[in-house]
C-alpha cells in the first residue's frame, strides 16, 4: 500500500477517520486555549498494536496548531512560546516522576538543532540553536550559579547532515554524550506534513525521540532513549509537504469538476470509486515520472523559519530560565 508520508502523529490519527476514528492502543484528547486560540491535540500510543497501526513508537505526541504563527505578531508568538514551555515542563515532570531523569536540579540538557542550515526548509533546528542562550561554558568556568535562578546546564550542537559530515547524526551526538554526560536531549527538526495548511503553523512535541529525515523517506539512525541511553524530547514544525499530497487534498474538487461535465462524468465516477489510498497512488503515478518525489514549501519559508527559530528558542528559555506560570492555566 502506498504511504502518504508525514511526521505528524495527529495526521496519522486523522487517516483513520473513515474507520470511525478509533485505533486500538491509541487515545486522543483535544482542547482549545480560549486565551490564545491554540488548538491542542494529544495522541498517546499506549501499546504495540497502536504503534503498528500508527507506524510510530509508543509515547505521547502533542500537537499545537496556531494559525497566526504565519503572521508577524510578536505578542502571539510569545503566547505560543509560553504554551510550548508549559508543555515541555509537563513532559519533564513526567520523566522525573518515572525516574528517567534526575529529580534534583541542575538538569543537564543538550539541545540538538537537526537539519541543513544551507537549505532553508531544513534549517529550523540550526535557527533555534542560533537564538538559544547556552550556559554550560559559564558553569564550567565560573562554577555553579545559584540553582534557584538557573536550574539547568544547557549546551547545544548543530551536527549538520550526513552529506556534509560523512557521519550519522546519532554518531556525532553519541560522542558528545560520552564527553558531556547530559541528562536529557531536546532535539529540534523540520518535519514533513500531509496537509499544506499545517506548514509553519503547527508544532509537534513528543517524548519518543526522533528519526531524522523520516517524513521525506530519508531514514537515518534514530535519536531515542533506546539508541542513546537518555530520554529525547523532540520539537518539530512541518515545513514541506509532498506535491502528490497537495493534489490528494483537492481530489474532491476535481471529482466535482469531472461530474459537472457530461463528457468527463464517467471519469468522475471512476475516481470517486477509488479508495483514498488508490486515489493517492493514481496521483503519484501521474506526477512522479515528471517531477520525481517532489516536496513543496511556502514562498515565504525563509521568514517562517526565522520567526519559528526565535519562537521555539524562547519556549526553551521560558522552560528553564523563567519562573513558570500557573500550569493549570495551560491545561496541565
Amino acid at each position: 500500500m502506498f504511504e502518504v508520508r508525514t511526521d505528524l502523529a495527529v495526521e496519522e490519527k486523522e487517516s483513520f477517520q473513515g474507520n470511525g476514528g478509533e485505533v486500538a492502543g491509541v487515545s486522543l484528547r483535544e482542547w482549545r486555549k480560549a486565551s490564545n486560540s491554540i488548538k491542542m491535540t494529544e495522541v498517546v500510543i499506549r501499546d504495540e498494536s497502536g504503534a503498528k497501526a500508527m507506524g510510530k513508537p509508543c509515547g505521547t505526541y502533542l500537537t499545537m496548531e496556531a494559525g497566526q504563527l504565519a503572521e508577524e505578531d510578536e505578542g502571539y508568538h510569545r503566547e505560543v512560546s509560553r504554551e510550548l514551555a508549559a508543555q515541555l515542563r509537563r513532559m519533564i515532570r513526567g520523566l522525573r516522576k518515572r525516574h528517567v531523569i534526575p529529580a534534583a536540579d541542575p538538569l543537564h540538557v543538550l539541545a540538538v538543532g537537526l537539519g541543513n542550515p544551507s537549505v532553508t526548509p531544513d534549517a529550523l533546528g540550526p535557527g533555534v540553536l542560533r537564538n538559544l542562550r547556552v550556559n554550560r561554558n559559564q558553569w564550567a568556568v565560573q562554577g555553579l550559579p545559584a540553582q534557584e535562578t538557573e536550574p539547568v546546564v544547557l549546551s547545544g550542537i548543530v551536527p549538520g547532515v550526513m552529506a556534509q559530515t560523512g557521519m550519522e547524526t546519532a554518531e556525532i551526538v553519541g560522542g558528545i554524550l560520552y564527553e558531556t554526560a547530559p541528562d536529557l536531549i531536546i532535539a529540534i527538526d523540520a518535519l514533513a506534513a500531509r496537509s499544506i495548511r499545517r506548514l509553519g503553523t503547527t508544532i509537534q512535541l513528543t517524548d519518543t525521540g526522533i528519526q531524522p529525515g523520516s517524513g521525506v523517506g530519508n531514514h537515518r539512525h534514530s535519536l531515542t532513549i533506546e539508541s542513546l541511553g537518555i530520554p529525547v524530547l523532540a520539537i518539530g514544525v512541518p515545513t514541506v509537504v509532498g506535491a502528490a499530497a497537495i493534489v490528494h487534498d483537492t481530489i474532491s474538487a476535481m471529482i466535482g469538476t469531472l461530474w459537472s461535465r457530461m463528457e468527463t462524468k464517467g471519469m468522475g465516477d471512476y475516481v470517486e470509486g477509488l479508495s483514498p489510498d488508490d486515489q493517492y497512488q493514481l496521483i503519484s503515478e501521474l506526477l512522479e515520472p515528471e517531477f520525481g518525489q517532489l516536496y513543496v514549501t511556502p514562498p515565504d519559508i525563509d521568514q517562517t523559519v526565522r520567526r519559528l527559530g526565535y519562537t521555539i528558542s524562547e519556549g526553551i528559555h521560558m522552560t528553564f530560565y523563567e519562573n513558570p506560570q500557573d500550569d493549570d492555566e495551560y491545561g496541565i
